[in-house]
């Protein structure tokens, strides 16, 4: 608990709206803004002169930098992700300091959640092949379009990256009648669903109609979706990525696509923007969405907001809203 007033950085892009309604929220609070400006998913990877006199940061600060900064207290992340946050050699110094990290997941789970569903059912309602012939030949296929759609009552579904936004999009998918099945590093035993360490994944993969990727980037992570992994997925699998573009092995996917797996959706690509060229933009059983899972119209809004109110806990001593740790 603290009563002096406290100095806050933010390096967001903030609209007018947003940034006025933080500027009120602090009340004896002062801002200071970065010299550079990101937004709310999109780390800069440099140090900022002014985090050197802040108490608290908002937004992406730079993860090393935070560590040398003496009078900051805590870091809130204006991102469900915390890639550069996620290594021992950050994580142990932070927990040593006593100085918390936590992040908007709150934020983001119901959009992120949302756009996985609607990846689900344009494809189970085949809508990307309709609107390919409105856009080009005015086919009316009929036949072939009723005949490829599908319910997906009694689906089997894996959630990789059980947190969450697999927790909101389980609940959206309930009343379809899907078998889910959760993956975590390790389980708490307390879900909603039926959830098993990631070790456990490769028996479940040929028993999936539906793969999620939900997994942040980190060591341990990378590449997870390879090869091997894509090989495992039974013929008409579907995968889904809205976790993180670096797990998964593009060439290894695109290779899947031409094979067996019979789609992929993906909202984050390795690198971003996807190049022009890259084969992943024509191949027709891909459809790729430019990292926007998380938009919504009042982003920056609900950013603040739970930022302020963090605040306003961390001031009094409370527990903070999506603590990572």
């Amino acid at each position: 608990m603290t009563s002096s007033p406290l100095t806050v950085w933010c390096n967001l892009q903030l609209p007018g709206r947003a940034l006025a309604a933080l500027q009120a929220g602090l009340g004896p609070h002062r801002l200071v803004r970065a010299a550079e400006s990101t937004t709310c998913f999109q780390p800069l990877g440099r140090p900022d002169p002014a985090l050197s006199e802040a108490d608290v940061a908002f937004g992406q600060p730079e993860a090393d930098q935070c560590l040398t900064c003496t009078r900051l207290l805590w870091v809130h992340l204006a991102s469900a992700g915390y890639t550069t946050f996620a290594g021992d050699d950050i994580r142990a110094p932070f927990i040593a300091r006593g100085m918390p990290l936590s992040n908007s997941s709150s934020v983001y789970d119901e959009p992120c959640a949302q756009h996985a569903l609607a990846f689900m059912l344009a494809e189970a309602r085949q809508l990307p092949g309709s609107l390919r012939d409105q856009q080009t030949t005015h086919a009316w296929n009929t036949p072939p379009t009723r005949a490829a759609s599908f319910l997906m009552k009694g689906q089997t579904v894996l959630l990789v990256g059980y947190g969450a936004i697999a927790k909101r999009l389980a609940e959206l998918l309930a009343p379809f009648g899907l078998h889910l099945v959760g993956f975590r590093r390790r389980p708490r035993g307390d879900e909603p669903i039926d959830v098993h360490a990631t070790a456990e994944l490769s028996k479940w993969l040929p028993r999936a109609d539906w793969v999620i990727d939900i997994l942040p980037a980190a060591g341990d992570t990378a590449g997870f979706f390879d090869g091997a992994r894509f090989a495992a997925m039974k013929p008409g699998a579907m995968f889904i990525n809205i976790g993180r573009g670096a797990t998964v092995d593009h060439p290894a996917l695109l290779v899947a696509l031409r094979g067996h797996l019979r789609a992929a959706y993906l909202d984050v690509t390795i690198p971003e923007p996807l190049p022009r060229e890259h084969p992943l933009w024509t191949q027709l059983n891909c459809i790729i969405t430019p990292h926007v899972a998380g938009g919504h119209e009042d982003e920056n809004d609900r950013l603040v907001a739970l930022f302020l109110s963090n605040l306003d806990r961390f001031v009094r001593g409370q527990a903070l809203a999506g603590r990572v740790y």
